[in-house]
């Protein structure tokens, strides 16, 4: 058996994995298993409990004495396998297990599968691991070995998903193809949590949420717990894109407990509960919970999971009020996903919230372009969900525009669109950005905002939802814009001429739906840009260019 590492939804691997009740078949074996095999069989048992310094130290024991080129590849994968997601301490074994497995193709294909992961996690290179997959997969046939076979086409169907390579849905049936090792069906990194990821990224929130229960249900009686904290991850995914935040939150903060207990995939549940705690628990939590993933994937190397763990901090950040770190955090996104060559934007949807954290900092200019670019992938993939939230922030571009209606029509239409689709909190953002568009005064216009956060329990929204309503509206519409103010990006002459009608900071984070952090930053950009110092240069630069 494998154990096999899973950067794509940041899981270490698993073994066929410690049984409650295997099937009574596998006992019936002729073969005699030497005292090698029991010892590695006792290390992949380990594995799958969690035991994974007690798996490398059995594994390292065999090597020191065993001859046998089955014994010493399947020991030389357990040392691999426990380095999880840092794979680069053990590069020094793939030599050894190449060589021991000679020209067997049986024993080359685990190995091979084995390489796949390494490139997908330390090179970053999808074509290299799509190619390795397949090679390992065609080995795999070649011996026989159908459990090897199985998790090698699973892993080529997963790569192919997020380049958004158009085999993926074949890859994902054959697969699915029989016949099927039991072990592998629910294996994390099995054909059907392949497919849990494909629903799950083509909209099918129903489908996808059934599939991973029916999958935690099998590993939790199996006893494999790897695998379970992985499918509590997915399940908490899926609760969370239907916008069920208090039930995401719920099994999110259960998958990290077990990760914590396990030492299993806890980068990747950290990385999930800041997205459920950003969403519908404690935003500050959110915050430390994506740091933390980034620390971790950063000092592991990880750069396929650090895109992941990047998304979680930006979108924290656009929750918490800081639309400026959010742009920092998703600008290193884009450039890791580019050079990484994910297409598919359902990967990781961080585009929407780029493009709007963009407009609140007054580049809207880099938000269109990150809407056109993204829509042309969304399009080709038929991403339904992904191309609402591009209609949401392409709004906020129109609206910092002065395109009030045409702002006002696409908001509505993607607000229904979400609806339709059953993304609850998505919904919910669009009647946010539209109460915002239409009469602030009025606390009615937020009305159906505050309905939709509360079915959602989103609760750090509906705090922003309390302060947009609360903050005072300053009597008086800003006057035109001096010309002294040109040079100034779109968000900083609005923030620079509302300072010069006397609007303190909380009256222009309620005029501009931004925070106050937000108008402080501007103003610190204001200040550079002019060579003044203080908001009272800023006046008097004002009437200075009146007089004249």
């Amino acid at each position: 058996p494998l154990r096999v590492v899973t950067p794509v939804h940041g899981v270490r691997g698993n073994p066929v994995g410690r049984q409650r009740d295997r099937p009574a078949h596998r006992h019936i074996n002729c073969h005699t298993p030497s005292p090698d095999e029991r010892r590695l069989q006792a290390a992949e048992d380990a594995t799958s409990a969690g035991e994974i310094d007690l798996a490398q130290d059995i594994a390292r024991e065999v090597l020191t004495h065993a001859t046998r080129p089955a014994d010493r590849v399947r020991a030389w994968i357990l040392v691999i396998d426990s380095a999880g997601h840092t794979m680069t301490e053990v590069d020094a074994a793939f030599p050894h297990a190449l060589a021991d497995a000679g020209d067997d193709p049986r024993l080359l294909g685990k190995v091979h599968y084995q390489l796949a992961w390494r490139a997908l996690i330390v090179g970053g290179d999808f074509t290299e691991a799509r190619q390795a997959a397949a090679h390992s997969a065609g080995l795999a046939a070649e011996g026989g070995d159908r459990r090897t076979e199985l998790l090698a086409l699973s892993l080529q169907a997963q790569v192919e998903t997020l380049m958004g390579h158009p085999a993926a849905p074949a890859t994902i049936k054959r697969a699915l193809k029989e016949p099927q090792d039991p072990n592998v069906a629910c294996h994390h990194n099995g054909a059907g949590s392949a497919r849990f990821r494909w629903l799950v990224m083509g909209d099918q929130l129903a489908e996808a949420r059934a599939t991973v229960t029916a999958l935690l249900r099998e590993v939790r009686r199996r006893g494999q717990v790897e695998s379970e904290v992985h499918f509590l991850r997915g399940l908490a995914e899926t609760e969370l894109r239907s916008g069920h935040c208090g039930r995401a939150l719920d099994l999110a903060r259960e998958g990290l407990h077990l990760a914590h207990d396990s030492g299993i995939g806890e980068t990747a549940s950290a990385m999930l509960t800041s997205l459920a705690e950003a969403s519908g628990g404690d935003v500050d939590r959110g915050l430390a919970l994506a740091r933390e993933a980034v620390e971790h994937a950063e000092q592991d190397g990880d750069t396929m999971y650090l895109s992941r763990a990047l998304g979680a901090l930006g979108y924290a950040q656009l929750v918490a009020g800081d639309p400026a770190g959010t742009v920092r955090s998703l600008r290193r996104v884009r450039e890791l996903e580019q050079s990484l060559g994910i297409t598919d934007p359902a990967r990781g949807r961080w585009q929407g919230d780029l493009a709007e954290a963009l407009v609140r900092v007054g580049e809207p200019a880099e938000a269109q372009d990150v809407i056109d670019v993204t829509r042309e992938h969304a399009l080709r993939l038929g991403r339904e969900s992904v191309l609402a939230v591009l209609d949401r922030a392409e709004a906020l571009v129109r609206a910092a525009h002065g395109e009030h209606d045409a702002a006002v029509a696409q908001l509505t239409s993607a607000q229904d669109r979400f609806a339709k689709l059953g993304y609850g909190l998505e919904e919910a953002r669009a009647a946010f950005a539209l109460a915002a568009l239409r009469d602030r005064r009025s606390p009615a216009a937020f009305d159906e905002a505050t309905r939709l956060f509360r079915r959602c329990r989103a609760l750090p929204w509906l705090r922003q939802v309390d302060e947009a309503v609360s903050a005072p509206e300053p009597a008086v519409e800003a006057p035109a814009e001096p010309a002294v103010l040109d040079g100034l990006a779109a968000m900083e002459r609005q923030v620079a001429a509302l300072v010069m009608e006397g609007a303190t900071n909380r009256e222009i984070a309620a005029r501009l739906f931004i925070s106050v952090k937000t108008v402080e930053a501007t103003l610190t950009r204001v200040y550079r840009k002019l060579g003044i110092r203080s908001r009272v240069d800023i006046v008097r630069l004002a009437a200075g260019r009146r007089a004249k």
